[in-house]
Order: C-alpha cells, then structure tokens, then sequence
C-alpha cells in the first residue's frame, strides 16, 4: 500500500505546487504508516522531491506525455497508482488538474475530493476539510471508497521539509493515446507566473489605461511577483487574458494579493478569495474590496502606489 502524489512540472522543472504535493504526501503517509512515491513526467530535477521526504519517484518518459492532454495523463496514472497499490493518490488545484483528477478517480473507481485544505482523518473512512462555494465556506467530506483522489488547494498546507535521499526510477508506459491534438503552446518566458506566485499585483480600470501599467509592473518586480489585471482590463485589450485573475478568470490562492484599482465585483473577489493576505489600494471608500481586503489604502493610486514602491525599495536594498 502507499500514498501517491503527481508533481507537475514545467519546461522540464518541477513546478513550486510539487513541494507542496509531497509535503502533504509524506504526511498522510506518516499517519497511514506507508509509503510515500512521486509522480512526475519528464523531470529533470525529479531527486528533489526527496527534500520533502519521498524515497522514492517514478520519472515517466513516454514519447506521447511531452504536452499535457488530460485523458493521456490520466491513463498514465492510473496504471501507476495499479502497480503501486496507492490507497490514495494526491493532486494539486492547478488548471491542469481541474481536469486530471476527476477523469483519474473515474478510471480507478476511486472517490474525489476536491480543494483540500488540511490534512484527511482515517477514524471512519477518509475525512477531509474542504474549501466550497467559491472558497466562502468550509464542509468536512467523507468518503468509504477503498481509493481515494485529493485534490489540494494552493498554499492550504505549505512547503514542509524532511530531507531523504530519493531514488529516481525511469518508466515507460504505454498510456492511452489522446484524440486531441496539441499544435502550439505559447508561453510567457521570463515572468513569473500567477500560479506560481506567492505575491500578486494586479490592476483594475482605475489605472484609466495601459500606459499607466508601469505602476503595477514596477511594484510586481520590486516584490518580485507575478502581474494580474481584472476582466474589464482584459476585455478591453489592456492586458492579455492570461493575466485575468477571478472566478472566470485564473484563480489565484498567492500569500499576498494587492489590488489596485480594483473595485471588487464578486466574481473577482470569488477568484482571489483563498489569498492570504489581500490588500486593496482604491479612492473609493465605498469599494466593496474593502469589505473583503485584510489592509485598504483610500487614496489615488497615481500617487500612493509610486511611493509604496520606493519606499519598499528602499526597504529591501
């Protein structure tokens, strides 16, 4: 028996959600009193996973997984977590495993259970604390499944380390082939990526134009963060849609979030809501944000951001 875990990876890395992965792996396991095995594709930096306490991680380096397709993916997992047993295979929150997870507990007859915020009770099957209506509420969901499938949600556990040495083990596996075909992935290089971001800075209609987008991109490269903007922004061709954060836009679970300009339409404040610290900088008082944000700033951003920025320059040299 043991506790599998999918750490995705990216341009040949392992992604930051991987840490996380194996760090709420190896302690499930620990109250299990079992194994603990990594699941990566293609990653070339795969051993670190033993940073975070796993012994063992199978690399799979099938000529048809180079670009994720959910339904190939899935089948890929599946006959791992056959061979190893795995009473409970554990994903992240990622866009990617939005559709992995779901399709991988159908193939294992497995149960799933979705946005994970802490660690599972065993006492009458599997208990676990779930994040639901759009992260506003908390629900304790059972399971009586022999195989279960736990997605996490970003940041609930954290990084954790317990340092081992992890043996890397190449496998091929002739996974199911994908009916959809991938032509072109076009990527920002050079960025960090919201998903991957512990700090965000995202801009609203209140910057009043793309020109002026140099305020938030200076304050993302002094914190080192990634940038976001709401939908009106990128409806209106501010920015692209990638960087659209909110219920229908990317979620975003980062440590710290800082609006600015942004009123906070519900739909917005629904994809942001799980970030731990939200700050909102508005010359709206009555800016329903504000009612949502941990810190508010009332001013007028033209002016207030400008010295945030130098004075957290300042800070950091």
């Amino acid at each position: 028996m043991s506790v599998l875990f999918f750490a995705e990876t990216e341009g040949g890395q392992l992604k930051k959600n991987a840490f996380e992965n194996a760090s709420y792996a190896h302690a499930i396991a620990g109250q299990l009193g079992v194994a603990v095995v990594g699941i990566c594709v293609g990653a070339e930096n795969a051993d670190l996973l033993g940073t975070y306490g796993v012994e063992k991680v199978i690399r799979l380096k099938n000529a048809g997984l180079e670009t994720f397709t959910a339904r190939a993916y899935a089948d890929a997992l599946a006959q791992v977590a056959q061979s190893q047993k795995a009473q409970l295979i554990v994903l992240s929150s990622s866009a990617d495993a939005r559709y992995l997870a779901p399709l991988l507990a159908v193939k294992l007859g497995a149960g799933y259970l979705s946005n994970a915020v802490a660690l599972p009770t065993f006492e009458e099957g599997l208990q676990v604390k779930r994040s639901c209506f759009t992260n506003k509420a908390f629900q304790i969901s059972h399971s009586a499944q022999a195989v279960n499938v736990i997605s996490l949600s970003a940041n609930a556990f954290g990084i954790h380390e317990n340092s081992t040495n992890a043996q890397v083990e190449d496998q091929e596996i002739a996974a199911e082939t994908s009916k959809l075909q991938v032509e072109e992935v076009s990527k920002v290089t050079g960025q960090i990526t919201i998903a991957d971001a512990d700090i965000v800075v995202s801009g609203g209609r209140g910057l009043k134009g793309p020109e002026n987008w140099n305020l938030v991109e200076d304050l993302a490269t002094t914190l080192g963060a990634a940038t976001a903007c709401s939908k009106p922004v990128s409806d209106l061709g501010w920015r692209p849609h990638s960087e659209h954060v909110g219920q229908t836009g990317k979620p975003v679970a980062s440590n710290l979030y800082i609006a600015i300009g942004i009123s906070g339409a519900i739909q917005h404040l629904a994809g942001i809501n799980t970030s731990k610290v939200k700050v909102v900088i508005n010359n709206d008082p009555e800016a329903p944000f504000f009612k949502a944000a941990d810190y508010g700033i009332v001013g007028d951003a033209f002016d207030v951001v400008p010295r945030l920025t130098e004075k957290l320059k300042a800070i950091l040299a």
